[in-house]
């Protein structure tokens, strides 16, 4: 299990604050290996499964995170049917991890099982690892939103064999690859890199096509058909920004006394946040508010929350801080371009700096409001928004929107900072 980095810093607020900030900001994230999760993730077991969220256990898993827990015990053949699969987890047979504690994130249910290939991203400033799986392709129908059957089967199984290996080749055939000015171009391109990633997508194929060509003369195998898979999947890259995000977010972690939040995730029962000066305890409340888009054919009633931890792309300045960069997800999440610049602006008033990387040209490349910080958001009332996909009761994705995190969660995070300062 991965532990998050220490760190001593003074017990003044405003310095720990400012200490956070820069680790942060000066995080200097690589991806530089796709590997096997039960390989290159310290502590994993082969008959671990790991979902979204703080952490429970399998009996509070309901809906479809806990049908996506039991595709991925499927999937890893660690049962046999669905019953000997529910069965092996009420038993601890198989056992159910929370991505987070592992240095890795989920999107939506964040399914990871041991045989599935995942992104290696180093913090080259401050040496810690995140990890994410890959995006399994645009079908609605997918695990981490909660649908287990032959098609989604093939398809993680076309990751594993297909594409992984040769993307894996083409980031060591590079030497790694800087993630944060690709990102940061990617902004001016009009993304906001969680629920628009077309532009870093395109430049990422652009930044292993050298290797890719010298791969298509040596007749690697599967070379042409993960390089139409990469073209024709604008998300590819949104696991990418998750585990760039997740190693900066992390170098926060153990500033004693910072107030910045270091990680906001949601599973089936609620929301949930970290904060850099309380370590690893997570901050619970209901689940988040949302308003979207769904897709034709599909009503509000049937929306349902099965996890997600994408958020920590917010959690760095990215996302939902970056909407004003991507004014085109209108189009997909609803709402309107008026809406979006507004939201934007708003959460300037509840983070403790401007990004010195991620700037929104709108804004005259002003840095993107980053580092949200527990105290400003009670002060003001205002609740930071993300962007996301949204799940269907029934399995797959019914639509897109935005989110906000509950007050509950900065209300007991302060309380327990407060108290931590009392006994000091």
């Amino acid at each position: 299990m991965v532990t998050t980095p220490a760190v001593t810093c003074p017990l003044d607020i405003d310095v720990a604050n400012a200490e956070a900030f820069e680790r942060l900001t000066t995080a200097d994230p690589w991806v530089v290996d796709v590997g096997i999760a039960r390989d290159v993730i310290p502590g994993y077991a082969d008959n671990l499964v790991l979902t979204s969220g703080a952490p429970m256990p399998w009996s509070e898993y309901v809906g479809g995170q806990r049908e996506a827990l039991i595709g991925g015990a499927l999937f890893e053949g660690l049962a046999a049917t669905r019953a000997e699969a529910i069965a092996g987890f009420e038993s601890g047979e198989i056992v159910v991890g929370a991505c987070h504690d592992y240095g890795a994130v989920g999107s939506l249910a964040g399914i990871y099982t041991a045989s599935m290939p995942v992104f290696v991203v180093e913090n080259r400033t401050h040496g810690n690892v995140g990890f994410c799986n890959f995006y399994e392709g645009k079908e609605p129908r997918r695990l981490n939103y909660g649908c287990y059957d032959q098609g989604v089967h093939d398809r993680l199984v076309y990751v594993n064999e297909v594409l992984a290996p040769v993307v894996g080749e083409a980031i060591r055939r590079r030497g790694g690859i800087a993630l944060k000015p690709l990102i940061a171009r990617a902004l001016r391109m009009g993304d906001e890199v969680h629920s628009r990633n077309a532009a870093a997508s395109v430049l990422f194929s652009r930044e292993i096509l050298p290797a890719v060509l010298d791969m298509v003369a040596e007749d690697v195998p599967n070379v042409r058909e993960t390089m139409l898979h990469l073209a024709e999947n604008d998300y590819f890259f949104l696991r990418l920004s998750m585990a760039a995000a997740k190693a900066s977010a992390d170098a926060m972690a153990g500033v004693a006394g910072s107030t910045l939040v270091s990680a906001m995730a949601f599973s089936c029962k609620g929301f949930a946040i970290k904060v850099a000066g309380t370590g690893d305890q997570w901050f619970e409340g209901p689940p988040p508010i949302h308003q979207g888009k769904l897709f034709p054919g599909h009503a509000e009633g049937e929306i349902t929350w099965m996890g997600g931890e994408s958020p920590i792309t917010e959690t760095v300045g990215l996302g939902g801080f970056a909407q004003a960069c991507a004014l085109s997800l209108q189009a997909y999440q609803g709402g309107s371009p008026e809406v979006m610049i507004e939201r934007n602006r708003e959460m300037y008033q509840i983070t403790h700096g401007e990004n010195p990387d991620y700037r929104i040209p709108l804004f005259g490349f002003r840095g993107t409001p980053t580092a949200v910080d527990v105290r400003k958001v009670l002060e003001t009332g205002v609740l930071p928004v993300m962007d996301v996909g949204l799940a269907g009761r029934d399995g797959g994705q019914i639509g897109a929107g935005v989110i906000r995190a509950p007050r509950e969660c900065f209300e007991k995070a302060a309380a327990v900072h407060a108290q931590a300062r009392h006994h000091r």
